[in-house]
């Protein structure tokens, strides 16, 4: 087996594949990458770890069939290194010999035979804007749970019917959901999904060189049951579905509030952090809306304080009301908006979080971040 192709595309290709390769893999075979060449004159760069599966195909100059298996950190190091000339690859008996310009490199091989096969991606489904979709997913993946003691809630649920897309995650503190549009290849196309959050988020990050993303999902009963599939320009990636469980959080969403109140982005965010400079980890930061101004506070008598005041356009009930500042502020960066809207019903229950001012009276936004309150001591 042999191949040349152009450094820079050899070492993004190498460096995306890697990515999903395990940290600590359960047995050594699970650290290689598979590359093949096939008889179209095409390279494929594998890798597999019985959950997250990532392909990736280049058109080469040149090639011969034939397939192995290396260590995929150590090629993805030794591809970003190479110097910007065509790379040669030659498979010479246990042995593959990286040649760029004058540095040569000589790995050992894997046993390919001993290498997992990658599973088959399921079936179409449709597709969405590349841009839109990363977007989307780091909006809601922000709220996913970190503990994997609780599985279901590290997850994003995905939920499918017809054109539109409605993603969630919560970590019961706070609660992210966007409705995005999608292109079917059924109209009447329903499928719900929970897929692992961190991958989702790697995933959607990672295919946007594309303008779009292919998404791949088998509606209930059909083949590829438990798995989804994304791909887009040439790079494919699957990954093993989670328990669907999910709580019922449409009715978590308040959809009458007492007060909002509309703040430029960008000061608040400030003022949230250099505020929270006095906030040990678990205080909260405090805010004071009254007519055109909130008063942000943190720290108490016995310790450091800080106390700043932003205009502020506020409607409704005056009300006093604290968060986790770390919280506050993922859901402000996620909102990509100039206004951030604060909408209340009282103190003790959930705000919601929403980027720029209401859509027509009664209407929706295609994002909402949920945020429970901490309680204030009397």
């Amino acid at each position: 087996m042999m191949f040349r192709v152009d450094r820079d595309v050899l070492a993004e290709a190498v460096a995306w594949t890697a990515r999903s390769l395990p940290a600590r893999p359960s047995v050594p075979v699970l650290a290689g990458m598979r590359l093949e060449v096939t008889e179209e004159q095409q390279l494929k760069l594998s890798g597999f770890d019985y959950e997250v599966s990532a392909e990736v195909t280049l058109d080469l100059q040149t090639g011969e069939a034939g397939v192995v298996l290396v260590s995929g950190r150590l090629l993805a190091e030794i591809t970003r290194a190479l110097p910007a000339q065509p790379v040669d690859f030659v498979v010479d008996g246990a042995k593959a010999v990286v040649t760029c310009g004058s540095a040569r490199f000589t790995l050992l091989t894997m046993p390919v035979e001993d290498y997992p096969s990658l599973p088959a991606m399921p079936p179409a489904a449709g597709r969405v804007g590349s841009d839109v979709f990363a977007s989307a997913v780091a909006q809601v993946a922000t709220a996913a749970g970190k503990d994997d003691t609780l599985p279901m809630l590290t997850g994003v649920r995905m939920e499918i019917d017809g054109d539109t897309v409605t993603l969630a995650a919560t970590d019961r503190y706070r609660l992210a959901v966007r409705e995005l549009k999608w292109q079917p290849d059924q109209p009447d196309f329903q499928a719900i999904a929970m897929i692992p959050g961190r991958t989702l988020a790697d995933t959607a990050k990672s295919l946007v060189t594309g303008a779009e993303v292919e998404i791949a999902l088998s509606s209930v009963g059909g083949t590829g049951e438990g798995m989804i599939g994304f791909s887009s320009s040439g790079r494919r990636t699957t990954t093993r579905l989670l328990d669907p469980e999910f709580p019922k959080y449409r009715s978590l969403l308040p959809t009458q509030f007492s007060c909002h109140a509309d703040l430029v982005t960008s000061a608040f965010v400030e003022a949230v952090k250099r505020v929270a400079l006095v906030a040990e980890r678990n205080t909260p930061v405090r805010l004071a809306f009254r007519g055109d101004e909130v008063v942000l506070e943190a720290g108490s008598g016995d310790e450091a304080q800080a106390v700043e005041v932003l205009p502020v356009e506020f409607t409704g009930d005056e009300i006093n009301i604290a968060f986790n500042h770390q919280f506050l502020l993922e859901g402000l960066s996620a909102i990509d908006s100039d206004v951030a809207r604060l909408q209340f019903t009282t103190s003790t229950k959930p705000a919601i979080l929403t980027g720029g001012k209401p859509v027509e009276d009664g209407g929706i936004p295609d994002y909402r971040y949920l945020i429970m309150p901490i309680r204030l001591s009397s």
